[in-house]
């Protein structure tokens, strides 16, 4: 039913839960600097997600609650009470932190895959253009995409956050809405109780995981290696609460398809590999050790990377052309409706434009793109033209509109960001190939346009949702539209730093003598210098020439630091997509294998160098192609092709706590009358929700916290480890990996706990 708007003759207009001439409370000092903060904190922990695993979730439910009850709490010590437009201002600024985690995270680490350094510079620039670009693009079709189409474009997370916040509303915002409710309402408890949840899950999830990482209580993961006749075969999965609330949020088809692809690697193909290959006397490229030396992880990195890159490069290809039509919708829907947002719905009795329909002025919006666009050009560290910067208008544009189309009918978390970032790469790449642009500087051009599309079009989806929500509660259009500006932009300078700590902070300095021993260089034409980052730094202070070896002669392709005598001193191994888990010392590391990124480095490197080895990557292809044939969306479990199973199995683990909660849930006599849409969607607001996404911030915030510290603390963690390693049956010994999974099913069960619905009687 189409929506009839507020101008059209006889219609029924929408009416927000605040009317439009009520006058809150709403942008105040304090809703948005606590907005700003809270994206800021689970921006960091999105970008940890979708570095380790490729994926994040929507942190605007969780902002809410968490600014509900800080408003709550500060009424207690005599603080005024908080309104429901101002703690939509604070999940509106909250929200961008997420989303631009997301883009930083899939594309700014192929920049140093493909063997140049993480400028901060560069990385902050993108984050804040893309950011900033993304948003103003969208502010022209809100009427078209949230008031217009009402009806059509549901928005799910947009609209269960308003629920919630609805649901939490104060006395002075339910006075204004013309709703009575009594004291010590059951409206009251739910609200304390949701933020009971999201504290606790919180607070779990970083006592956890700093109990097992920082003072080495028990494992961080599990792992088996198996014999004979799967020889070359492992399972293993990392312990972490983070993953095992992600999993709850995603259930359960999306998180056991991408364990599926884990299995495949894991004991399918690694297996087959070891095994035809154990008989080889010569390395098969592109590894260059003999298979029959390799172990399981080896394989992994020489081999099934590629062939993994490649099921992810189709399966995204294909959610591409699978939401062509929904695309092309989106775009013809936005476009007509273009010149709609400054025909606003006016008060009959003043002739005013309604509170709730004020948005940013259109001119001020095409200055603002226009600006943005002018410094991408002039911008030095995105190595940018003038060609570069049309597409990223042509591009940012096509896919901000087809973001916030796709947003409004599947959800953030379904909507094919990465998907479009590979298409704007793909077709970069070729103009740029047609042009004979091929050298390395047109690798940080191209990858600066897909990167920023990335970026824009992810935040066009999420201020929609937030739009959406403001929509609904009623909110002010324009004073949304600035606190998502101020929050992306303080987001976007917060994560780049942050970015390139977790980096630093798993980067392995190896030794060249076991790499590749008998390499010289001529120093004096080098020109770049370096020292150690990071934990090693404190046994070498010295200052080397940097060298970017291209190829695998004589040693491993990347970043060499180099004597001044020309002998090679250290490979720098980074902490982004890096091979050495161990520094010289025998300290372990965490790797972040960042799939979505090196997806990104292969397209741009295949493209215009034209060196993959294009078969094991066609072989990938092939998996994605026969799993659609057989009528299996691809993209899912090709990302779990790529990642290591000790990342996907966690995943799969809460999707499972999530289909037997929800099944012994919908046997409730509430859910009788329920379909499987609005079972789904009770599913997604529930205590168990609540509590892992507490889970996710807590693990997620405490696993940056430790690797930012790693290089402070060095001292305190090896004496830890050394006590675990001769003390603690949890952490070594032959029952080490067993006993971890007593603390680990400790969570779980926690988490069904909470889960777990009381009957209701049907009313």
């Amino acid at each position: 039913m189409p929506y009839d708007s507020p101008s059209s003759p006889g219609a029924t207009a929408f009416k927000p839960y605040i009317p439009a001439n009520a006058q809150l409370p709403e942008m105040t000092l304090r809703a948005l600097v606590m907005g700003t903060v809270l994206g800021m904190i689970f921006g960091a922990s999105s970008l940890y997600l979708v570095l380790k695993v490729g994926l994040t979730v929507s942190a605007s439910i969780p902002v809410a609650v968490i600014a509900i009850t800080l408003f709550h709490t500060a009424k207690k010590f005599g603080a005024r009470e908080s309104t429901i437009l101002e703690n939509s201002i604070t999940q509106t600024a909250g929200s961008a932190g997420e989303s631009l985690a997301f883009g930083l995270g899939v594309t700014m680490p192929a920049i140093m895959i493909l063997g140049f350094d993480l400028e901060i510079s560069r990385v902050m620039l993108v984050g804040v253009l893309g950011g900033l670009l993304g948003i103003l693009m969208m502010i022209p079709m809100r009427r078209t995409m949230i008031v217009d189409a009402h009806r059509e474009l549901k928005y799910p997370e947009g609209t269960a956050c308003a629920e919630v916040l609805k649901a939490a509303a104060t006395e002075t915002s339910r006075v204004a809405a013309g709703e009575v409710r009594e004291d010590g309402s059951d409206a009251a408890r739910d609200a304390r109780r949701r933020a009971m949840l999201i504290f606790g899950g919180f607070g779990i999830g970083l006592l956890y995981k700093t109990l097992s990482v920082s003072f080495k209580g028990w494992r961080d993961y599990v792992n088996f290696e198996f014999a004979s006749p799967l020889k070359g075969g492992s399972a293993g999965a990392e312990v972490s609460p983070e993953l095992l609330g992600v999993g709850y949020i995603i259930g359960p088809r999306i998180a056991l398809t991408m364990a599926a692809g884990g299995v495949l690697s894991y004991l399918l193909l690694i297996p087959m590999i070891a095994f035809f290959g154990e008989l080889l006397t010569v390395p098969l490229a592109p590894a260059t050790t003999l298979i029959k030396d390799m172990g399981p992880d080896d394989i992994r990195n020489a081999y099934v990377l590629y062939i993994g890159a490649g099921a992810v490069a189709a399966g995204g290809l294909i959610a591409l052309v699978r939401s062509m039509p929904a695309i092309w919708k989106g775009l013809t829907g936005g476009l007509a409706g273009m010149g709609k947002g400054s025909v606003a719905a006016r008060d009959k009795a003043g002739g005013e434009t309604l509170r709730t329909e004020r948005d940013i002025p259109l001119k001020w919006v095409v200055i603002g793109c226009l600006a943005i666009i002018a410094v991408i050009t002039v911008a030095t560290p995105l190595h940018m033209n003038l060609l570069g910067a049309l597409l990223i208008l042509v591009f940012g544009f096509l896919f901000a509109t087809v973001s916030s189309r796709l947003t409004g009918e599947v959800g953030s978390s379904s909507n094919p960001i990465s998907g479009m970032a590979v298409a704007t790469l793909l077709f970069t790449c070729l103009i740029f190939l047609v042009m004979g642009w091929t050298g390395g500087q047109y690798y940080v051009t191209a990858l600066s346009v897909g990167a920023i599309v990335c970026i824009a079009a992810s935040n066009a989806g999420t201020t929609s949702q937030d739009l959406k929500t403001g929509y609904l509660v009623g909110s002010t259009p324009r004073l949304q539209q600035y606190a998502i500006l101020c929050g992306a932009f303080a987001s976007a300078l917060i994560l780049g730093p942050i970015l390139l700590k977790l980096n630093e902070a798993g980067t392995v300095y190896v030794p060249a003598a076991q790499v590749a021993p008998n390499l010289r260089v001529d120093a004096s034409k080098l020109t770049e210098t370096a020292q150690l980052q990071g934990p090693q730094a404190a046994s070498d202070t010295r200052t080397y020439k940097v060298w970017q070896k291209t190829d695998t002669a004589g040693g491993p392709a990347g970043k060499y630091l180099v004597a001044d005598d020309g002998r090679l001193a250290y490979l720098v191994d980074p902490g982004i997509n890096g091979t050495h888990k161990t520094r010289p010392d025998g300290t372990e590391v965490k790797k972040y294998d960042a799939p979505k990124a090196v997806l990104m480095s292969y397209i741009i490197k295949g493209i215009l160098d034209q060196e993959l080895p294009w078969t094991l990557v066609l072989f990938g292809v092939m998996i994605s192609v026969v799993l659609e044939m057989a009528g299996v969306h691809a993209l899912a479990f090709s990302v779990g092709v790529y990642l290591p199973l000790i990342s996907t199995l966690p995943i799969a683990v809460g999707g499972l706590v999530r289909w037997v909660t929800d099944r012994r849930n919908g046997r409730l006599p509430q859910y009788a009358s329920l379909n499987e849409e609005a079972r789904q969607a009770a599913g997604d607001r529930s205590s168990g929700t609540l509590l892992a996404s507490g889970y996710i911030a807590g693990g997620a915030l405490a696993g940056i916290v430790i690797a930012i510290t790693a290089g402070v603390l060095t001292d305190f963690d090896t004496s830890m480890a050394k006590w675990a390693e001769a003390s603690n049956p949890f952490f070594a010994g032959p029952d080490s990996h067993l006993l971890t999974l007593i603390p680990y099913a400790l969570i779980i069960a926690l988490l069904y706990w909470v889960a777990r619905e009381k009957p209701q009687a049907k009313t």
